[in-house]
């Protein structure tokens, strides 16, 4: 094959005629049907959807997960073979606010354990666990990308000052009585600024790089079969 043999640039339907969300939300839906149309292929939209439906349920449910299934053209199981990976996708159901406390080595050189003991025994919870109110829930984390500001402490994917044991009861107070909710919303609000373009690329550029790429793998082909 040439680069330049023609390529077929037809995008997968996702979705099937068939398949009725039932879980997502109608606003979310829509939402997640935009999403969708961004991509050149629907289930390069999967990690954004789990993003959506857990700002939705502040958790990711196997509801949410069947629904996000049928709108890209996936099983089930691939949604949370993909959601188990990552840290942010959350699989039980979790408190308003997820506090996650870093103990990675600068956090842990900074008094992170004796942070944490703090926050358990503060909270009444060990790590992992979620207050009796359903409020927050507290988690250890192995890395949270702020070295600088150690022991690192992040609400809801936020970074927050709470490096002592007062600063963080501080903080504490502050989310039961609401006073942050204006910087910190509900877990699963990734971001809140609604995305409504896809990645800029050149049509002809994608068809060259795929044709690049066929020729190549055609290549090997041929070379495993002359070895064989």
């Amino acid at each position: 094959m040439s680069a330049s043999s023609p390529v077929s640039l037809t995008r997968r339907s996702g979705a099937p005629a068939s398949f009725t969300p039932t879980h997502l939300h109608p606003e979310v839906l829509d939402r997640a049907r935009k999403l969708i149309a961004l991509y050149p292929e629907p289930r390069s939209a999967l990690i954004p959807l789990c993003h959506l439906a857990q700002g939705q349920d502040g958790w990711l449910t196997p509801e949410a997960m069947i629904d996000i299934a049928g709108l890209v053209g996936v099983t089930p199981s691939e949604v949370l073979g993909t959601a188990s990976f990552y840290d942010m996708f959350h699989l039980e159901p979790v408190g308003k606010y997820v506090v996650s406390l870093c103990t990675n080595i600068a956090c842990l050189l900074r008094g992170a354990l004796e942070l944490l003991e703090h926050a358990e025994d503060s909270l009444g919870v060990k790590s992992g666990g979620t207050t009796e109110d359903q409020l927050i829930t507290l988690e250890e984390a192995e890395c949270l990308a702020g070295c600088d500001r150690a022991p690192c402490v992040q609400v809801n994917s936020r970074y927050v000052e709470a490096t002592t044991p007062e600063t963080f009861d501080h903080l504490v107070a502050d989310l039961r009585a609401g006073r942050r909710s204006a910087e910190i919303p509900a877990h699963g609000t990734l971001i809140r600024v609604q995305r409504t373009v896809g990645l800029a690329a050149d049509r002809d550029e994608i068809a060259r790089q795929r044709a690049a790429m066929a020729e190549a793998e055609a290549r090997r082909a041929a070379t495993d079969g002359t070895a064989s």
